[in-house]
């Protein structure tokens, strides 16, 4: 059999079925396409948002406005109720708003609440610095709405609702305690009705607000009953009234560290609890 010449070769008529791809995409696969990623894209955002940027949002705006009621409360005190006035506006403003605002951000507004949370398992580490910033922003823009809102003489003789309610040096070490005890009666009661699955209750805001209620009507002349530093960081700033100040830090925050030891250790469920676990 004769082989063919380049030349004939050229001759031959050309087969281009070999150039035809396998596959062809249909029509408007493409746009197919970029619409599911756009689908995607937009879930991803609003995924993050929702579960890193509106919980500090709710926290801000929980925060003053819980902060407003509680600085308010204490400055309109016109008729010298004493301390029946603060823990009647400042538990109910919490047992109102905690139905709602728990189901976004857990509605801690107090940095001494976040920590203790942290610790037992029921707040992302890396949320409690964005959560605290949030409640001391929260803080400063309550005590400045209360501020606004209120008459100067009666703003200046309440000294803005900062805590006044230590007088000597004398009395720091009761102050102390009183705010470690009182705010260790508030985390446990948080965590044990919102967060320990086997203790949790739908009575928890009220819960929760009541505990404020009576931890200011007991200890409301010891220390104040501040139980947040937030709640004492705002009206510092707003009357530059920074006397004692570190008290309302150092009782919460310990008492946040007992409150994550006593949980994780003693009393928290199967899940919370470091020891005695079953296998």
């Amino acid at each position: 059999m004769r082989r063919l010449s380049l030349k004939e070769m050229k001759c031959l008529p050309q087969d281009h079925s070999a150039t035809i791809p396998m596959y062809e995409p249909k029509s408007g696969g493409m746009e197919i396409k970029e619409k599911e990623l756009d689908s995607s894209y937009d879930s991803y955002q609003s995924q993050w948002y929702e579960q890193y940027l509106q919980p500090c949002v709710v926290e801000l705006l929980g925060s003053a406005l819980f902060i407003f009621i509680g600085c308010l409360s204490v400055i309109e005190d016109a008729e010298g109720l004493g301390r029946l006035q603060p823990c009647t506006g400042t538990g109910l403003a919490l047992s109102l708003t905690l139905p709602f605002w728990g189901n976004i951000s857990g509605g801690h507004f107090n940095p001494a609440v976040s920590l203790a949370v942290m610790l037992i398992g029921g707040l992302n580490y890396m949320m409690l610095i964005p959560y605290c910033i949030s409640q001391l922003c929260g803080g400063i823009i309550g005590a400045a709405l209360a501020k606004v809102v209120s008459s100067e003489g009666r703003f200046l003789n309440a000294s803005g609702a900062a805590f006044t309610a230590i007088r000597g040096d004398d009395q720091l070490g009761s102050a102390v305690v009183a705010e470690a005890i009182m705010t260790l009666f508030l985390l446990l009661t948080v965590c044990m009705a919102a967060v320990n699955e086997k203790t949790k209750s739908p009575l928890a805001p009220f819960c929760i607000g009541f505990t404020v209620t009576v931890d200011i009507l007991a200890g409301g002349a010891i220390s104040g009953a501040c139980m947040n530093p937030a709640r004492a960081f705002g009206p510092a700033v707003m009357s530059n009234h920074w006397r004692y100040q570190w008290v309302y830090w150092l009782g919460p925050l310990a008492a946040s560290l007992i409150a994550g030891i006593l949980i994780r250790t003693l009393i928290g469920d199967q899940k919370i609890r470091l020891f005695l676990k079953h296998l």
